[in-house]
């Protein structure tokens, strides 16, 4: 079961990354690019998802993909945790449910999602 801790001890670990906050979120940057984000659910997203909308205590983690192939790629693979919500739509990005990842998966995806926007040198 990985926390907010542990995406920012992670996140900060990895090169160029700094931490500010987009929307009065956390979020963690290379230089100007958000590849992570804390991102509760709106009313709107939780109406969307219906029952299938998880416990508006648990903490949800965006992050960004290459592009929408990928994201439905990692989707289609079944991962525990992982899912989008109608919003994201047209967005190369999924959520993350912190409870249902451990600390291993946690660092792949964000690791994963730093390369989207890390400079390519």
């Amino acid at each position: 079961m990985a926390t907010y801790e542990d995406v920012r001890r992670l996140a900060m670990a990895l090169p160029g990354v700094t931490e500010g906050a987009r929307w009065r979120n956390p979020t963690w940057f290379v230089g100007t690019r958000g590849f992570a984000w804390q991102r509760p659910l709106s009313k709107k997203d939780r109406k969307d998802l219906g029952d299938d909308a998880p416990h508006p205590d648990r903490e949800v983690l965006g992050l960004v993909v290459e592009d929408l192939g990928v994201r439905e790629g990692l989707l289609a693979e079944g991962r525990p945790g992982l899912f989008t919500i109608p919003h994201f739509a047209d967005y190369a990005a999924f959520l993350v449910l912190l409870d249902e990842v451990d600390e291993e998966q946690l660092a792949e995806l964000l690791e994963d999602a730093w390369a989207v926007v890390a400079p390519p040198a």
